[in-house]
């Protein structure tokens, strides 16, 4: 099924299709297992690497003033709003998260399995922004939404009362802006060019995003 809108085009109008995922919206293929899982994987052996060879620096470069330290949290919220655009079922979000915070955690990292809560209300807060929007609407304002709200989630069901227990309200809220914008550009919008990326190397083709890049291309041989 697809949903369709209008698009300028040079001086003609022509469609761009959204196009959802096939079958019962429900029912996963094995594909849709297996690539999920992939991707999954390979975001938790970034988590490791950003972990043990990024986080270290930032957290120094921010220890004046560590509420700004949670800009890089949309590097975590990543898997979740790509495991949505790419399978567009319901689901997408938390398996894509919680297999990446698995590796993350098997690997090996300075949290231990906190990790697994954490990747498992990052999933939530993206499942969320796509369920009001039916899985019907897979564009930048929405993938944005959600790893902003994925970062909400995050921050206020978790981490206000673990990691930055002894902030004051202010710096409590610094935060949070920081993650909020971190979550939406990072995880949103970075994830949507992400998937945009898999998609011009034909590696999404038997996936919604790679039908609609196919689609793209026709049209622009008309």
């Amino acid at each position: 099924m697809s949903i369709e809108k209008e698009v300028q085009v040079g001086s003609r109008r022509r469609s761009a299709p959204t196009i959802r995922a096939s079958g019962r919206l429900r029912s996963w293929r094995g594909v849709d297992l297996v690539t999920a899982a992939v991707l999954a994987v390979a975001f938790g052996v970034v988590f490791w690497a950003f972990d043990t060879f990024v986080y270290p620096g930032i957290s120094l470069l921010t220890a004046g003033f560590p509420p700004v330290g949670e800009l890089a949290l949309g590097v975590w919220l990543v898997p979740a709003v790509v495991g949505a655009l790419v399978i567009r079922r319901p689901g997408a979000a938390i398996f894509t998260e919680m297999v990446a915070a698995n590796v993350e955690l098997f690997l090996g990292n300075q949290w231990g399995p906190a990790v697994l809560l954490s990747g498992f209300l990052q999933g939530v807060g993206v499942e969320i922004v796509f369920a009001i929007f039916l899985w019907r609407r897979f564009g930048i304002p929405v993938a944005m939404l959600g790893g902003a709200f994925s970062a909400v989630l995050e921050i206020i069901g978790y981490e206000w009362w673990s990691y930055v227990a002894g902030y004051s309200w202010a710096w409590k809220f610094i935060y949070l802006a920081s993650g909020v914008v971190s979550g939406a550009l990072i995880a949103g919008l970075l994830g949507w060019l992400i998937v945009r990326s898999l998609s011009r190397t034909r590696a999404l083709n038997a996936f919604p995003p790679g039908q609609e890049f196919h689609e793209r291309l026709l049209r622009q041989s008309e």
